[in-house]
C-alpha cells in the first residue's frame, strides 16, 4: 500500500503546484442563482456549488479540502452532500482532506477515524492533539491500516491562535512541544503524519520548518487571510514539495453573489494562485 504522503507528492508533481482548494460553502457567498434554484435546500445548494467548483479546479490543482462544519450544519442532507463531494473529488483524481479538526479519546476517537476514512472515504483528516497521545492513537492506527493521512494542528492561522499555542513551557512555546510529538508520530508511522502550520505566523512557520524538516505541512492562511506566496515559501522544501498551501475564499469566492459568470471567476482565481505558488517554488 502506497503511503499517503507519497501519493500526495505524486499528485503535486503531476499538477506542478502545491495549491489546495478549500471547499467552505457559505450560503451567503454562493451565487444567488444557485440559492434561488435550490430554495430551502441549503445542502443541495452546497453540493451543487462544490461539484461545479470541483470540475473547474480538478485540472489545475492536486488537492481539495472540504470543511465538514458547513455540511454538518445542514443535518443529514448535508452529510450526504459531503459524501457526494468527496466521492466526486476522488473520481476526478484529486487528493481529499476532510477538514474536521477532530479530537477525542478511546472509542470516540475510533468512531471519528472510521467516519473520516471508512464512511466518507477521505484520504486525510485534520485532527486536534490537545487531549494527548491517546486521542491521536486511534487515528494513527486507522491511517496506517488504510494508507491514509493525518494533519495535526500545530500552529494555526487564526488571529487568536497565540492565546494557548504561544504559551512558553520549558523555555519553548507550546506549539513547538506539539511539533516534537508530531515528529515522533511521523517516525512511528512514516508517510502518515503531517502538521497544520499557518501562513500568517511567518516566524513560527520558519521555526517549525527547521524543526520538522521531513514532515509535510498543510498551510492555511494564504490568500483571503493575508498570507502571500512569499510567506509560504519557507514551508516548502527546495524541490517544491513538503507542503500544500490552502486557499478557500480566495479561490472559491472571488465574486459577489450577483455574479452570473462566477465559474470563470473561480477558474481565474485558481489559475492565478497556482501560478503564484509555482513561481515561488517551482517543481
Amino acid at each position: 500500500m502506497t503511503p499517503f504522503f507519497d501519493r500526495l507528492a505524486d499528485a503535486v508533481r503531476a499538477k506542478k503546484t502545491a495549491l489546495c482548494v478549500g471547499l467552505d460553502p457559505r450560503f451567503e457567498s454562493i451565487p444567488r442563482s444557485l440559492r434561488e434554484l435550490h430554495g430551502d435546500d441549503v445542502a443541495g445548494a452546497y453540493e451543487d456549488f462544490c461539484l461545479r467548483a470541483l470540475e473547474i479546479v480538478a485540472p489545475l490543482v492536486p488537492v481539495v479540502k472540504p470543511q465538514s462544519a458547513f455540511f454538518e450544519a445542514c443535518g443529514p442532507a448535508g452529510m450526504v452532500a459531503l459524501e457526494h463531494v468527496l466521492r466526486r473529488a476522488k473520481d476526478l483524481g484529486l487528493v481529499t482532506i476532510l477538514d474536521a479538526k477532530r479530537g477525542d479519546i478511546a472509542s470516540t476517537a475510533e468512531a471519528y477515524a472510521d467516519a473520516a476514512f471508512r464512511a466518507l472515504d477521505a484520504d486525510a483528516v485534520t485532527i486536534n492533539p490537545y487531549l494527548g497521545r491517546d486521542a491521536v492513537e486511534p487515528f494513527l492506527r486507522a491511517a496506517q491500516q488504510l494508507g491514509r493521512g493525518l494533519f495535526v494542528l500545530v500552529r494555526t492561522s487564526n488571529s487568536g491562535a497565540g492565546l494557548f499555542q504561544d504559551l512558553v513551557s520549558d523555555g519553548r512555546p507550546l506549539y513547538q512541544h506539539v511539533a516534537t510529538a508530531v515528529a515522533a508520530w511521523n517516525r512511528e508511522s512514516p508517510g502518515t503524519v503531517g502538521a497544520v502550520v499557518g501562513a500568517t505566523h511567518s516566524a513560527g512557520l520558519k521555526l517549525l520548518r527547521e524543526q520538522l524538516s521531513d514532515v509535510w505541512f498543510l498551510v492555511p492562511g494564504y490568500g483571503a487571510q493575508g498570507g502571500t506566496a512569499a510567506d509560504v515559501r519557507t514551508a516548502l522544501w527546495p524541490d517544491g514539495l513538503g507542503a500544500i498551501v490552502n486557499s478557500s475564499r480566495g479561490v472559491c469566492f472571488p465574486f459577489g453573489p450577483e455574479e452570473t459568470n462566477w465559474e470563470a471567476a473561480v477558474e481565474r482565481a485558481a489559475r492565478l494562485a497556482a501560478r503564484e505558488l509555482a513561481t515561488t517554488a517551482p517543481l
